[in-house]
């Protein structure tokens, strides 16, 4: 057993019932938080074997990316710099990725995976969900999941993405629901569906989701980006762990949503890119939904790992608190893929809690380079990830 303590934090951001703690340390043991307070409280029965001071810095738990997109090539910049210029985003130019990323082979898209994940945690991210999706068929889809599951902590099926250009919508569904899905739920935690105009509607949906849950996979949408739809009711519906983008949300389903146990996922960097209206995180928390925060990286219209910009953005234009952003960053992240606290550090399946800093939950930290969180969105922009740990371990800084 290895225990380290980790001491001179200028402000330590538990996101639990514990809330923000000055001059505080933290005791972590092969790789699991041990116990957490002020510095002057240290117990002294501790063997430390290790002293980590932070030199008056911020702790938070590691950001929990709970929506990206990280398996694939190729390039859409032209795409993007059309779409500045005035072109509209009608999801069409997933079809460039599918080609280049079918042509990629297994070695080049687990090389970038990997350079995708090791930026993504110079910015402080610890856990991760990746989708498949950009390869449309049934050997495609397979290998994005195979190299998947060997980096991300959770991997999602989605087939349904889009209908391959030059494909029969049907016929495409039966393979989606056929031979892809049995090939590919033994390397996947979930199934997800783009339930949007020009992807697939309510009644398709409902086929694909329902699909994967008579193979114990657990259930994510895309839904509610482009316009009101029925992606957030088919979400509740069916008990999914979230729903995400939900740009246009009626009366109706901010008041499911509050209801349920399905997190509302908004990907504030993809709606810059889209120039769709940011999602209406504000609403959303006094209603009294669950809310989380990812990148969508993916590359099209959300090309970053950048957690830090998604947070300030929260912060600067969508109205949330800063302890509401980084929640919704964390622990919000953690509920959306069913890897919250629910007791003793633990979560649903009795692993290590992601998204706090709790004892028992995992010892994921996030180390900013500076005296308080508030500078995340002080100082936009800015650098400010010193060092990411990953259960206990350093992977960055």
């Amino acid at each position: 057993m290895t225990t380290t303590l980790f001491t001179g934090i200028a402000e330590l951001r538990t996101v639990s019932d514990a809330g923000t703690l000055s001059d505080a340390a933290l005791i972590t043991t092969d790789g699991i938080i041990d116990w957490v307070g002020q510095a002057d409280e240290l117990p002294d029965d501790y063997n430390i074997d290790e002293t980590i001071d932070l030199e008056g810095r911020t702790v938070l738990p590691g950001w929990v990316d709970s929506h990206t997109h990280m398996i694939f090539d190729g390039d859409r910049s032209a795409e993007f710099e059309a779409r500045m210029a005035g072109e509209s985003y009608q999801a069409g130019g997933i079809a460039v990725t599918m080609e280049a990323t079918r042509s990629a082979g297994e070695q080049r898209l687990e090389q970038l995976l990997q350079e995708r994940i090791a930026a993504a945690r110079a910015g402080g991210t610890t856990t991760f969900e990746t989708k498949t999706g950009y390869g449309l068929n049934t050997e495609s889809e397979i290998e994005a999941a195979k190299v998947a599951a060997r980096h991300v902590d959770d991997v999602t099926f989605l087939g349904a993405h889009l209908v391959p250009p030059g494909a029969d919508a049907e016929e495409y569904l039966e393979e989606v629901v056929g031979p892809m899905l049995e090939g590919i739920a033994k390397h996947v935690q979930w199934i997800d569906v783009f339930c949007e105009r020009g992807a697939f509607d309510e009644e398709q949906s409902r086929r694909v989701l329902q699909a994967g849950i008579d193979k114990g996979l657990g259930v994510r949408v895309h839904g509610n980006q482009l316009g009101e739809g029925p992606g957030v009711s088919l979400a509740v519906e069916l008990g999914a762990a979230s729903v995400d983008h939900v740009n246009y949300l009626s009366d109706e389903d901010v008041e499911k949503l509050a209801a349920s146990e399905t997190v509302a996922t908004m990907l504030p960097a993809c709606d810059l890119s889209t120039r769709e209206p940011l999602a209406p995180g504000r609403r959303l928390l006094d209603a009294g939904a669950t809310v989380a925060i990812a990148s969508n990286l993916n590359p099209g219209t959300s090309y970053t790992s950048a957690m830090n910009f998604c947070v300030t953005t929260a912060v600067l234009q969508q109205h949330l608190s800063l302890d509401e952003a980084l929640e919704a960053a964390t622990a919000g992240g953690a509920k959306a893929l069913r890897r919250h606290n629910v007791g003793e550090g633990k979560d649903p399946q009795g692993r290590p809690a992601k998204g706090t800093l709790v004892p028992g939950a995992a010892a994921d930290l996030h180390v900013l380079d500076a005296p308080s969180a508030i500078h995340l969105a002080y100082r936009p922009g800015m650098p400010m990830t010193y060092q990411t740990y990953v259960a206990g371990q350093r992977v960055f800084g």
